[in-house]
């Protein structure tokens, strides 16, 4: 049995990939480019992707392909229609970066609400040495306490980011994406209202026809004045040229960990938000604590074990 890993370098190098070798023959790329897809997985009874896409071009040329694992949660990069109609098995791991995302959630806004790059360059630079005080409150931060923390998109991590936040004192309110989820725990509101009211706002949603385009210039300027935003759902819910816009105009905190195009492309309108210093963006490494990537790659040898168990290849 042939294993071919498309883009073994999202997983990181710190990650023991050899557990697949146990299934037969594995060929591991580091990255896999559009026009090399079909090559390497031509003679492929198992592919493992994260974001190559695999649609029906690759399928039709791939002969022996049974099983495509997805090194992910979203299946947006596999065409599931016809990898059925062709009777190829796609599985995916859900629940594995569950912890490290709502980790990362609390890590961009400690780092946003209580002005970190302020306060460390003042350090750094000498000028709290030349200050002759003990403390400095040139840049005020507020608590956590007492705040209204509205969540966009109340699935597990949605919940689990509630419960932290509950902890710290928040009032935590939610928008249903989906407008079918009605939680017995949290009070549901209009994404209108859940703007203009709440403290910190984040997002933690799918990227689907109901969120596209989410949060555009009318909504952004919905968000009150010091308010936190943080996106860690998916690049394209928050319209970053608006984005950037608003940034100009209005005093919010913004922390994003997907964007629209990743990686960033030059000629993004963020690099202009940059220049407010009230912008953070991380490259979509939320959920790549190394706990979860492991646990990551633990889902995919067990989706492969189960398929097996199942077929004779």
């Amino acid at each position: 049995m042939k294993l071919v890993l498309l883009d073994a370098e999202t997983l990181g190098n710190d990650i023991d990939l050899s557990v697949f070798e146990t299934f037969g023959e594995l060929e591991s790329y580091g990255t896999t480019a559009p026009d090399e897809r079909i090559d390497r997985c031509r003679d492929a009874d198992i592919v493992i992707t994260n974001k190559v896409v695999i649609d029906k071009t690759v399928m039709d040329a791939c002969g022996k392909l049974k099983l495509i694992c997805v090194a992910a949660t979203g299946m947006n990069n596999v065409d599931l229609e016809y990898a059925a109609a062709r009777g190829i098995e796609v599985r995916n791991v859900a629940g594995y970066s569950t912890q490290s995302v709502v980790q990362h959630t609390f890590a961009m806004l400690f780092y946003l609400m209580e002005k970190m790059p302020y306060y460390d360059n003042h350090v750094r630079s000498g000028a709290w040495t030349k200050s002759g005080i003990f403390t400095c409150v040139d840049r005020p931060f507020h608590e956590i306490h007492g705040k209204q923390w509205g969540i966009i998109g109340l699935g597990t991590i949605g919940k689990e980011v509630a419960k932290a936040a509950e902890a710290f004192g928040a009032t935590v309110v939610y928008y249903s994406t989906s407008g079918m989820n009605d939680d017995p725990f949290y009070p549901r509101m209009e994404l209108e209202s859940l703007l203009t009211t709440s403290h910190i706002v984040s997002i933690h949603a799918p990227l689907n026809e109901k969120t596209s385009n989410l949060l555009d210039m009318p909504r952004l300027q919905m968000l009150q004045r010091g308010a936190v935003l943080l996106n860690l759902g998916r690049g394209g819910i928050v319209n970053e040229a608006d984005l950037a816009e608003v940034m100009k105009e209005r005093e919010i905190y913004v922390g994003l960990d997907v964007t629209e195009k990743e990686p960033l492309p030059e000629n993004s309108p963020l690099y202009e938000a940059f220049e407010t210093d009230r912008l953070l963006v991380t490259p979509h490494i939320a959920w790549t604590s190394v706990e979860a990537r492991e646990k990551l790659v633990a889902g995919i040898v067990l989706n492969i074990e189960h398929f097996l168990k199942k077929h004779t290849i």
